[in-house]
Parts: C-alpha cells; sequence; structure tokens
C-alpha cells in the first residue's frame, strides 16, 4: 500500500526537491523550501481526455465585442482599458495598508447598484466589513451586495454557483485554501490550485473575478510566478505610505494597453481619483528654488508633470553618497558620470540627492535630462526658471536622445501655463508647434544645460 511521502517545494520559483535545502537552486532564495505532504495513492499517471466542447470555427463565435461593465471611477476603467469585462480575472497586488481593499470595496458597492457582486474575506468579519463599506458610502448600502467570509475555496465556490453574481471579490487569494492539498494556505500550490480554480469558473460562467495578492519584501506579488500568467490583468497599487496619492499601475492586461496609470488620493472617505495628477503633484512646488526641475513623463498613455528635485554637499566620508528617491539609482549613476565626463561638474566629492515629488516613481528614461539638470542647479546654486519644463534622454557620449509622444508632452506643459520646454535637437517627424510654447532644441547635455541655467534679464 502506498504511504503519504513529502516533499520540499520553493515558495518563490516553485522547484521541487526530495530534501529540504538551505537555498533553492533554482531562483537562489534562502529558506524557501516548505515541506508538502503528497497523500497517499496519488497518481503521476494522466487522466484520460473527456469529451469536451469540442473546436468551433472562430467566424461563428457569438459575439466578439468585450461588453464591458462600465465604472464610474474613472482613473480605475482607464487603467482597466475602459471597463470590466465579463470572464476576465484581474490580480491586485500592492503592499499593506496602501488601499486595495478599500478601493476594491468602492468598486464592489458601486458595481452592486447594478447588478450582484460578490465580496469574499478570509481576513475580516461581516461587522469589520461593513464598517469600512458604511465609511466609505455616504448613500445606503446596496441590497446586492453579499459579504461572505470563508477560508474554503469549494464553499466559496458553491456559494458562487447559488448566487450567480456578475462580479466577485476575493481577498486576499493567499487566505484560501482547497481541503484536498495537504498544505496550508499561502503555500505555492494552495495559491496556484486556488487561482486555477477561480479562473476555470469565471471562463465557464462569464464572472469577473479580482483577486487581492499579498506582496514580498522585494514589491513582487507573493506566490508562485505562475499565477500571474493564469490571469487576464495584473495591476499594482504603488504610493508612498507618508504620501496620500496611490498610483494603480498596469503590468499586463489582455483587454487593454499596458503600462497605464490611475492617479488617486487617499482620503478618510476612501480613494478619490485624482482627474488632473500633473497639477495636483505640481501644487506645492517652490518657484525659484536652486535643485528643481519640470520632467515631462509619459506614465501609459497619460502625459505627467512632475517635479524632481536635487541637492547637493561637499561630503565628509571617503566615499559620497548617492540616494535616489522615486528614480532608478543606477540610472542616478549613469546622470552623474555624463555630468561629469561630458559637461564638467565635479561631483565626485559630494553627496548627491535626487527625490520626486509626491511618491511618484519614474521609470522611463525621458526624465534624464531633468534630474541632470537638477543636480547641476543645485551645484550652482542656481535656480531654472519657473516656466520651464524639460524633455530628453541622455546618452553615455552627452546627446539627448529623441523621445516618443513627444506632442502629447508639450501640449500638456503648455496646458498647465509653462512657456518654455527643452527638447532633443531631433524631433519626431511630424511634430507640430504648440502655441504659446517655444521649444528649445537642444543636441548635447551641455548645450541644453546652457539654454536651462543662463542667466536671466530682467
Amino acid at each position: 500500500m502506498a504511504k503519504p511521502r513529502a516533499q520540499y517545494v520553493c515558495q518563490q520559483c516553485g522547484r521541487k526537491a526530495p530534501k529540504a535545502l538551505g537555498r533553492c537552486p533554482q531562483c537562489g532564495a534562502w529558506n524557501s523550501m516548505v515541506e508538502e505532504i503528497i497523500p497517499a495513492g496519488s497518481s503521476r499517471r494522466r487522466p484520460k481526455p473527456q469529451a469536451g466542447r469540442g473546436a468551433i470555427a472562430l467566424a461563428r463565435v457569438e459575439g466578439g465585442g468585450d461588453g464591458r461593465i462600465g465604472l464610474s471611477i474613472g482613473e480605475f476603467a482607464r487603467v482597466l482599458g475602459g471597463g470590466i469585462v465579463p470572464g476576465s480575472v484581474v490580480l491586485i497586488g500592492g503592499d499593506p495598508g496602501i488601499g486595495k481593499s478599500t478601493l476594491l470595496l468602492q468598486m464592489a458597492a458601486e458595481i452592486a447598484r447594478s447588478e450582484r457582486v460578490l465580496y469574499v474575506s478570509g481576513e475580516e468579519s461581516e461587522r469589520q466589513i461593513k464598517s469600512r463599506a458604511l465609511r466609505l458610502q455616504a448613500d445606503p448600502l446596496p441590497e446586492e451586495l453579499y459579504v461572505l467570509t470563508e477560508t474554503d475555496l469549494e464553499m466559496v465556490l458553491g456559494q458562487i454557483d447559488q448566487l450567480r453574481p456578475g462580479l466577485v471579490v476575493v481577498d486576499s487569494i493567499q487566505t484560501m485554501h482547497l481541503p484536498e492539498l495537504e498544505s496550508s494556505a499561502g503555500s505555492i500550490s494552495q495559491v496556484r490550485e486556488c487561482a486555477a480554480r477561480l479562473q476555470a469558473m469565471a471562463k465557464r460562467t462569464e464572472t469577473a473575478v479580482f483577486l487581492i495578492g499579498h506582496v514580498t519584501k522585494e514589491g513582487a506579488i507573493a506566490g508562485p510566478r505562475v499565477m500571474e500568467h493564469i490571469v487576464d490583468t495584473v495591476l499594482y497599487l504603488e504610493g508612498d505610505p507618508y504620501h496620500a496619492y496611490r498610483l494603480l499601475r498596469s503590468v499586463k492586461n489582455r483587454f487593454g494597453a499596458t503600462t497605464e496609470v490611475g492617479v488617486f488620493e487617499m482620503r478618510s472617505s476612501g480613494m478619490v481619483e485624482v482627474p488632473n495628477p500633473s497639477e495636483a503633484f505640481l501644487a506645492e512646488r517652490v518657484v525659484k528654488a536652486p535643485g528643481s526641475a519640470v520632467a515631462v513623463t509619459m506614465e501609459g498613455t497619460r502625459p505627467l508633470l512632475v517635479e524632481v528635485q536635487g541637492l547637493t554637499s561637499k561630503t565628509s566620508f571617503g566615499h559620497p553618497r548617492r540616494t535616489a528617491n522615486g528614480v532608478d539609482l543606477n540610472r542616478l549613476f549613469l546622470t552623474l558620470a555624463v555630468l561629469s565626463r561630458r559637461a564638467g561638474f565635479r561631483v565626485e566629492d559630494m553627496d548627491v540627492f535626487v527625490n520626486v515629488v509626491g511618491g511618484l516613481r519614474i521609470q522611463e528614461p525621458a526624465a534624464d535630462l531633468a534630474v541632470a539638470a537638477a543636480i547641476a542647479s543645485s551645484i550652482k546654486d542656481q535656480a531654472i526658471p519657473a516656466d520651464m519644463a524639460l524633455i530628453g534622454e541622455l546618452g553615455l557620449s552627452g546627446e539627448l536622445r529623441a523621445v516618443s509622444q513627444i506632442e502629447r508632452r508639450l501640449r500638456e506643459a503648455a496646458k498647465l501655463g509653462f512657456k518654455r520646454v527643452v527638447v532633443p535637437k531631433r524631433l519626431r517627424r511630424g511634430a507640430a508647434p504648440i502655441k504659446g510654447l517655444e521649444a528649445v532644441a537642444a543636441r548635447t547635455l551641455q548645450e541644453a544645460l546652457k539654454a536651462i541655467l543662463a542667466p536671466r534679464r530682467d
């Protein structure tokens, strides 16, 4: 008679081993191998294929449109690609306390005014959820919003079959478990199987499913990487916990554009969308302050104007400090090297600090010129003109490289009252001039800094 046997599974990558290992040989994670018991009688033989629906010609498939569920939360709808697609599975991750449950409860209460919604929680009781819902909703709670506090996925699926909701929210996927699996809730096998069961249910019943996922200390969604391949959309809710702004970023979307971003503000009444984030990010900017530059970046299809601050000071140690908040540290090293070698600024004996105001994290290289100008402005103790914005990517030879969607960036800068924008010399073909906005072209970083820090004649 077969006996139960044990195997060790890495909780980061899913690598299996017959014995315990201190370090996973596949992903290199330490102390990530967790024991899982394989029950007796389990067979590795493949099951016999069962009769299914069979193949069908694509031209005969009925429908074809998305038939999205509309959302009044415009920023959320933008990130999803225009609304919620029935039968889709959306995974949203973020740091603890960032506002994932708050945002999805707001969305669930809104959708429940038109169709039935089931909110499944494995972390809170019914009273706790109602207390939070009353804080977020000024109107009476909708009658079609159902709450289930359960961690057994079989019971959850049974309730879904009974209620037939149009939307299901699971908070969180790491708390769900299947009784037939011996591993504990949150393990790699439980998360993978629970996500697969929910995905199969969503496709079968055309029910939209939102899953909340915990994140690791590195910021990635906890659990197997295959879970992100199972779902249709992966969203991250980002933000500095000491700032009010939150960014909902799309990193995978089968029904819309990736890298799309929605901006929210966390208030006592919940998550409030920010329709004009550029104006919000520049609201507290101090003009005529050395070390302050305005970068025009693109987040998905939306141009954003953000303030980049730079501060330099003589170092008191043998190794100068380099601190980057909101920009990539390696990109900062590259910018400092170009500043030193190509523009003649001495930074080897200075501590350099760079900060993006508002808790925003800039990922595209079009903000290189703004970072370099903020540092140069701090070194020379000379303010950048308040009506000037900066666009450009730095090359290792000190040249300014063209960036995409230049017209959208220029229109956003003109809309917010900027009069001049420093841009790369080689603009994209077809870039029409913007009325009331002067485009100052520069071929190299040295030329750009000469135009940016030129003395003004008042």
